[in-house]
């Protein structure tokens, strides 16, 4: 790794997420002390244990594609994509929260910080587990069609092309973090195989009210699972008045996005003898009465411009 890197404000490392921690303490040990390092990887809890240092931010852009290479490359990548962050409430300096924030920002994402426990959690239920279940489903369709002596070809329809889009992703890059997330993607499998069971009894009995009732229930929660993303929203300025002290900036971020609040922008204005400073943060307008009571909770009084 080059040491070009000193004179760097910020780092981005994208690699397979098991070689992530390796990476990020090579870069660390030439990065500057103003330097912020983070990564692009999709499990976070592994690599925030394993490398101990304020100045890195674990990170998790939710963009891209199965598609890989220059040739797929995109301007508009991040353009309104969530990015999450997963600062350590204890470790994480401010000025290096925002400048990672703004950073993200001016490329068009959504900063949002988790902690990342609760990321890695998140991510086996919103896309680890699918690919788990495109990789079964692909390969249970291809045995019943095989078994059947039909052309594959022939009996595929946009259903099945559609749910298993993502099936036999990258091996380089998802045997790691099938690996890496195995606890929390084992729990959520555990729960879709009740899910499962209770589908196949349903299905079963063959009543048709219950069975309309179920699909019904799957429509709406795929609808109000859709409608979460966030864009073009009024936002609300909240001023945090802050001690000066290791996290704090960390743990308010923690705080908001645990609840799902949007961090639109963040400003730091530390006191002329640097003991304590206001954190200005916009934030969704829904969303500003529920952000204020939260950073009460921290201690920390907050006042509306």
């Amino acid at each position: 790794m080059s040491a070009s890197l000193a004179g760097a404000d910020a780092v981005f490392l994208a690699a397979p997420v098991g070689a992530l921690p390796t990476l990020a303490r090579e870069a660390l040990e030439i990065a500057g002390p103003e330097c912020v390092v983070s990564d692009v990887g999709s499990t976070k809890r592994a690599i925030c244990e394993l490398v101990d240092d304020p100045r890195f931010i674990g990170g998790h852009p939710l963009a891209g594609a199965e598609t890989a290479g220059i040739a797929h490359a995109r301007a508009d990548l991040f353009d309104g994509a969530l990015w999450y962050l997963t600062p350590r409430a204890g470790g994480t300096t401010g000025v290096l929260y925002e400048r990672l924030h703004r950073l993200i920002g001016s490329l068009g994402a959504r900063p949002l910080a988790l902690d990342a426990a609760e990321h890695d959690t998140t991510m086996a239920a919103v896309s680890h587990v699918p690919h788990v279940l495109a990789n079964a489903l692909v390969t249970e369709v291809a045995g019943a069609l095989a078994g059947e002596g039909g052309a594959p070809l022939a009996a595929v329809g946009p259903s099945l092309r559609d749910a298993t889009r993502v099936a036999g992703s990258n091996s380089a890059i998802w045997g790691d973090i099938y690996v890496g997330n195995r606890d929390a993607i084992a729990a959520s499998l555990e729960r879709l195989e009740r899910a499962l069971a209770d589908a196949r009894e349903l299905i079963s009995a063959g009543e048709r009210g219950p069975i309309v009732e179920w699909n019904d229930a799957a429509r709406r929660s795929r609808e109000m699972l859709l409608a979460t993303a966030i864009g073009g929203e009024a936002t609300q300025e909240l001023r945090a008045s802050v001690p000066n002290r290791p996290g704090v900036v960390a743990e308010i971020a923690l705080a908001l996005g645990a609840a799902g609040i949007n961090i639109f922008d963040l400003v730091l204005s530390p006191s002329l003898d640097g003991s304590q400073g206001v954190v200005a943060l916009w934030v969704s307008s829904g969303a500003a009465e529920r952000a204020e009571e939260l950073i009460v909770r921290l201690g920390l009084p907050v006042a509306r411009p």
